[in-house]
């Protein structure tokens, strides 16, 4: 799209709304107040939204039909313009909606001014943004979608693979890596309900709301919400206007949507350093140091965690943009699209950046299993071993303590130690401990819905294939 702006000081005059006016606006202030630099991005919207106003002012009498065709016959000239960055924005014009109604009026006359009949630009903008963020929200529904394709495909492929789980980064329990994996498509899958429910609920069509309090023209805002695929008009003009949930919960949607990948991103970058070493970022995704040869960078992750603050940001500044607004539309509101704006690009991206990048992650099988065997990862396990013995829980505990006290005192894991050693610790431990002592003994003992038992990832996977195969 063209950005193109006109910055002529001389043009002091706005011919769209200058009648009520005694002189011209100054030409800092018409900078300051302009809005045309940013919210050009929704042009395609406008006319979308102008061309389903044109037909329902024919159907009601208000255009006549040639009057109607012509309209929406210069609009779509001027959006094919517009696509080709042929078309001249002008800063003297405030807004998108202005620049192309001015355009519009200036190809076809009087018939161009017809046009606005019936609506404001309060209503205009608010059914604008809304179609905007609706198409956004498809883009990102699909790529969210394809971020979680590419998550089950992988937790399929190291269904078996074992790592340790941790609680306070400290070696917990083993777990696979499949389990892991899935634990990030659930908090995915969560954003994706929220995001559809953000989609739904801000989709009702404002246009015909007009300035504040409706219109006297004989519209049909049914036919126009329909005409623009939306679920139904909304209910109350003052609202109409000067509702910007859908924004904020967009935003709110955002943020939680990046905590989420910002704590993927801190674990990838954990896991390609060499204290970790559990898996392989491909190089594409990474950058070198200009002064360390050996350094390979896992950007990509690192750019996602930081821009977790920026999404953040964008949320608190739409509630405080809203937080004292008096009903119904205030100029405030021209604040609501740059941060609005620049989450849609973030979160696009983003997510763009992981769906291409997750199913290329190579694991570094031994060095996770290795990472297992340390830390006495199994020590839960030999608890629950006891207590199945008939030994009280904790009792069991304090057994399962001293075995680990023993372990870190001869350098060795308990699956390490003789059957001798640890009966030292409870006479009820016989030889088939060490069944349960083993990692792979561990995950499949947790053979239930949710545990990480490789049958139970395998399943899991099953069960997310059906339900993205079902958006």
């Amino acid at each position: 799209m063209s950005d193109n702006t006109s910055n002529n000081p001389d043009q002091n005059t706005n011919s769209q709304w200058g009648g009520r006016f005694s002189e011209a606006t100054d030409a800092f202030v018409q900078r300051f107040t302009a809005s045309v630099m940013f919210d050009q991005r929704f042009a395609k919207q406008d006319i979308q939204g102008s061309i389903a106003h044109a037909t329902m002012l024919a159907s009601a009498g208000v255009l006549s039909e040639d009057e109607k065709n012509l309209i929406i016959t210069t609009l779509n000239d001027i959006a094919q313009d517009i696509a080709a960055g042929k078309f001249e924005w002008s800063i003297a014009l405030e807004d998108v909606h202005m620049n192309i109604e001015s355009e519009l009026t200036r190809r076809i006359g009087i018939t161009g001014k017809k046009l606005h009949t019936g609506r404001s630009r309060n209503d205009q903008v608010a059914t604008d943004i809304r179609l905007y963020l609706r198409d956004e929200i498809d883009v990102i529904a699909h790529e969210l979608t394809r971020l979680q394709q590419g998550i089950v495909g992988l937790a399929e492929r190291e269904a078996d693979t074992i790592m340790p789980g941790f609680t306070h980064l400290q070696t917990a329990q083993p777990v696979t890596f499949g389990h892991h994996l899935m634990a990030w498509y659930e908090m995915l899958s969560r954003d994706f309900g929220r995001l559809m429910g953000c989609r739904k609920r801000m989709n009702y069509s404002p246009l015909g709301a007009a300035a504040l309090a409706g219109t006297t023209y004989p519209i049909n805002r049914e036919l126009t919400a329909e005409l623009l695929g939306f679920s139904a008009p909304t209910r109350n003009s003052l609202d109409s206007v000067s509702d910007r949930d859908f924004a904020i919960e967009f935003c709110g949607f955002a943020a939680i949507l990046l905590t989420h990948m910002s704590r993927m991103s801190e674990e990838l970058i954990l896991w390609t350093s060499a204290q970790f070493d559990f898996i392989d970022l491909p190089d594409r995704f990474c950058t070198g140091s200009s002064i360390m040869p050996q350094k390979k960078n896992p950007d990509v992750p690192e750019l996602v965690r930081g821009k977790t603050g920026r999404v953040n940001g964008h949320l608190v500044s739409l509630l405080t943009l809203m937080k004292s607004q008096p009903l119904a539309y205030n100029k405030d509101n021209q604040e609501d699209k740059e941060p609005l704006f620049d989450t849609v690009d973030t979160v696009r991206d983003c997510l763009r950046a992981f769906a291409d990048m997750i199913p290329a992650i190579t694991p570094k099988k031994d060095s996770m299993r290795n990472a297992a065997m340390r830390g006495f990862a199994t020590a839960t396990d030999l608890a629950d071993y006891l207590v199945r013995k008939g030994i009280a829980f904790r009792d069991a505990h304090e057994i399962v303590g001293k075995s680990v006290a023993f372990g870190i005192e001869q350098g060795r894991d308990l699956s390490e130690m003789t059957l001798a050693e640890l009966q030292q610790f409870s006479a009820e431990i016989t030889q088939d401990v060490f069944d349960v002592l083993t990692l792979e003994g561990s995950v499949a003992a947790r053979d239930h819905i949710g545990g990480t038992a490789p049958n139970q990832v395998r399943l899991a996977t099953v069960n997310a294939h059906k339900e993205l195969a079902a958006r």
